[in-house]
């Protein structure tokens, strides 16, 4: 029996209802999905034995490699669930289903619902997957089209941040859950969809904590042809199955107990670092001494960031040329989100596979003695997503480096964290070998039975929330306060994002959103950044701010060379550098990347990653194409005179003037006006690298500040403190901490002699903001669970 059910083949028409006989239009989904059916009528059984050989999409018979896969499909744990779930939806417009790491859930539940969506009793279209790293969207999509037998673009794809694999007739996509929320402010109701999967809720992004509410209001209105279901792991389930409450049915492999042949013999072993002992280099010599003992098995190892990912991959790299080339090749495989679709070579074989930089095998060649081993070394990108086969040791550090945001001071910090008991066990979840497995755990038990929380905070607690707040207010969200959320987000937080949006005149005096905040909402960048690319229009710099925009939205294009060769990178860059700061080198580097076409070899030479400038392009290409839709003014380039320059940064401190600092003693010590932190210049600025080396600038304006070791500023323009003045909103000076640098903003604003009655305004709409705030503050103490309300 075939896994899917007949169904019209794909095309640009669009797709018509299955046809099948009059016997087939009296089972239910289920009956027909479930491989059980009798048969009563032998010459049934062999003209439906002719169906059975042609793909249902695609109209073409199924390859034997199609067979191969289902075979392994139906040995995977999740597939005991297929059934009940399949009856559940159709009664339930949402289920929950729970399963381990690894169990199949990702790429069998698509597949099922993909038959249940085009069936007779539903019949309701295409079928959304979310999920939380654009990287697991693309991973999932290349291998259920594979295990569909079909192609990836047609019948399956894919759509994450900048990159869409879909077209009109796509049947199941795979998206990020940031483009899904996206895709909600012009279609509320999802209603090109018939059913949404919502996976991985236990990584518990803002995205996907915010789809989980809404989904929740949008089955409600469309009860009889919407579907929701939620993947979980086992241990966010029982949080997950009370806030749903009882009409929700929970599925779970737990219910139906370990089959025997599947149970996995997995020893946990704890070894406690000695004080001041690096984790990453003693991950790396335990890989070592395992590859040592010489048993097959590959391994896995987490590490708290993908920076420590990239430092133990050079010292494994390094040290495992002293091993003997008798003990076996190793194959070492980085896996963190910086290397975008590189992260699918986690699942290429030894065999016929181009081995690339960081993807590179040391020790004997393939076909020689000892053991060929992978080892994967990876962040908390491993924990769910990429499971595969083979996996017989974990080495897990026990820690992650996380980025916090704190609306009080208005900046992140970058602080080193145990995990969570929940991380842990998926961590180790994470073997899959036939052979006994072994978790090393580079900590105590005692660190993990009292110094672990039992879960990792949700990020709705850890972000800064302005561009969520927006997003909302664009859906119309009626109150805020009244969003159900697994975890609210903590008052201040949301009062910071409404000041902040206030301050960038996102919202009219009734709370709602302005014309400038619509225009802010349908542009794909932070508050900020949108914008001051919307004062470019009144600026006449519109060209120069995509570019920056553009370059500022995409990873950093500078790469971090070693250390002995950090004068080189700099003598390559200096040409590059702008004499009116940072954000002048941006455009520098964009227009000199265009001016040699793009071309890999130079980006190498200069030290510049050559996929964030080629992704920089793609993304000044989708703001164009907004700003053009919604008919807003593109002045022609004008870089190179002062006049664009000064316009370049009145646009920026439109947008930035919460990211202004001040020299406060003349050598590049800068006081952040929002929260009074002293911060440097990056080692790597303009102003610090240029020959010969200008004197600091007094005022700056920053892209990023972050509280970690370095306590830097990156991507620092001077700027005018007269432009501050006359650009910022004057209630937000009024409400900057006491500092030399106010005093002198207070003065200056008290030479402009602004009218009263403007001063008066500015104080209604301050008072105005505020209330929102208290207002949304008030509503969360209360213990109301309504549904968001989307209007």
């Amino acid at each position: 029996m075939m896994s899917s059910p007949p169904a019209a083949p794909s095309g640009s028409a669009p797709r018509p209802q299955p046809q099948t006989s009059t016997a087939l239009d009296s089972l239910s989904v289920s009956s027909l999905l479930s491989g059980d059916l009798d048969d009563d009528d032998g010459g049934g059984e062999e003209e439906g034995l002719g169906d059975l050989e042609v793909n249902p999409y695609d109209g073409l018979p199924f390859s034997s490699r199609y067979y191969a896969l289902l075979e392994e499909r139906r040995r995977l744990p999740v597939w005991r669930l297929r059934q009940s779930l399949l009856e559940h939806l159709e009664n339930c417009s949402m289920v929950l289903l729970s399963a381990p790491s690894g169990a199949g859930k990702s790429t069998q539940v698509a597949q099922w619902c993909v038959e249940f969506a085009l069936s007779f009793e539903f019949s309701h279209g295409l079928v959304c997957c979310s999920q939380p790293y654009s990287e697991a969207a693309l991973s999932l999509a290349l291998h259920v089209a594979d295990e569909m037998d079909l192609s990836l673009g047609l019948e399956v794809g894919y759509r994450v941040s900048h990159d869409d694999g879909c077209t009109p007739d796509t049947l199941l996509r795979f998206v990020s859950d940031a483009l899904l929320l996206e895709e909600m402010m012009s279609d509320p109701l999802l209603r090109q969809y018939g059913l949404v999967i919502l996976d991985e809720l236990q990584e518990r992004t803002v995205p996907t904590d915010v789809l989980l509410g809404l989904l929740c209001d949008v089955c409600r209105q469309r009860p009889d042809n919407f579907r929701v279901v939620l993947l979980a792991h086992p241990t966010l389930a029982p949080r997950l199955a009370a806030f749903l409450g009882p009409s929700v049915p929970h599925l779970s492999l737990d219910d139906l107990g370990e089959p025997p042949h599947q149970e996995q013999r997995v020893e946990v072993m704890y070894r406690e670092l000695s004080s001041g002992r690096d984790p990453v280099s003693a991950a790396c010599h335990m890989v070592l001494d395992l590859h040592r003992r010489g048993e097959e098995g590959d391994v896995m190892v987490f590490l708290a960031s993908s920076q420590e990912v990239e430092e133990c991959l050079v010292l494994l790299e390094k040290e495992s040329l002293a091993l003997s080339p008798q003990l076996g090749s190793l194959r070492f495989i980085p896996l963190h989100p910086g290397l975008g679709s590189l992260t699918q070579r986690v699942y290429e074989s030894d065999s016929g596979s181009l081995l690339k930089d960081g993807d590179r095998s040391d020790g004997v060649e393939a076909g020689g003695p000892g053991v060929r081993r992978k080892v994967v070394l990876t962040d908390t990108l491993g924990e769910a997503s990429f499971s595969r086969q083979g996996v017989r040791y974990v080495v897990d550090t026990g820690l992650q480096l996380k980025t916090v945001y704190n609306p009080q001071i208005r900046a992140n910090s970058q602080v080193l964290r145990n995990i969570s008991k929940h991380q842990a066990d998926m961590r180790t979840q994470r073997i899959n070998s036939q052979l006994p497995g072994l978790c090393l755990r580079l900590y105590s038990q005692s660190r993990y039975d009292s110094g672990m929380t039992e879960a990792h905070c949700p990020r709705v607690m850890e972000e800064n929330l302005s561009h969520l707040v927006l997003l909302l207010k664009r859906l119309d969200i009626a109150d805020m306060g009244q969003c159900k959320f697994l975890d609210r987000p903590a008052p201040e937080a949301l009062m910071q994002a409404l000041e902040d949006l206030d301050y960038l005149a996102a919202l009219d005096d009734d709370g709602n959103l302005s014309e400038v905040g619509i225009i802010m909402s349908e542009l794909p960048l932070e508050p900020p950044l949108a914008k001051a690319l919307i004062a470019a229009c009144e600026y006449d710099c519109v060209e120069e701010l995509l570019t920056i925009a553009a370059m500022l939205t995409a990873p950093s294009c500078f790469l971090t060379p070693d250390p002995s060769r950090e004068d080189a990178a700099v003598s390559v860059w200096r040409p590059l550098m702008h004499s009116e700061g940072d954000h002048m080198t941006l455009i520098n580097v964009y227009n000199a990347f265009m001016e040699h076409n793009e071309d890999e070899a130079w980006c190498a030479a200069t030290f510049l990653s050559h996929a964030a400038l080629r992704l920089a392009v793609v993304i000044r290409a989708e703001l164009l194409e907004v700003m053009q839709r919604i008919e807003l003014p593109v002045s022609p380039p004008a870089f190179g005179c002062q006049d664009n320059c000064t316009n370049i940064k009145r646009a920026l401190i439109s947008g930035f003037f919460l990211k202004v600092a001040h020299d406060v003693d003349g050598s590049g010590n800068y006081l952040l006006l929002t929260h009074r932190h002293v911060a440097h210049l990056h080692p790597f600025s303009s102003y610090r690298c240029r020959q010969p080396c200008p004197s600091p600038p007094s005022w700056v304006l920053y892209h990023e500040f972050t509280i970690s070791r370095d306590n830097c500023i990156r991507i620092a323009s001077e700027v005018h403190p007269h432009m501050l003045v006359e650009l910022a909103p004057q209630y937000f000076l009024g409400n900057l901490p006491a500092s030399d640098g106010k005093e002198m903003l207070m003065e200056l604003r008290q030479s402009l002699a602004p009218p009263s009655g403007e001063l008066d305004s500015v104080a209604g709409e301050h008072n105005r903001t505020q209330k929102d705030a208290d207002k949304t503050a008030e509503t969360h103490s209360q213990s109301s669970t309504e549904l968001c309300v989307v209007q």
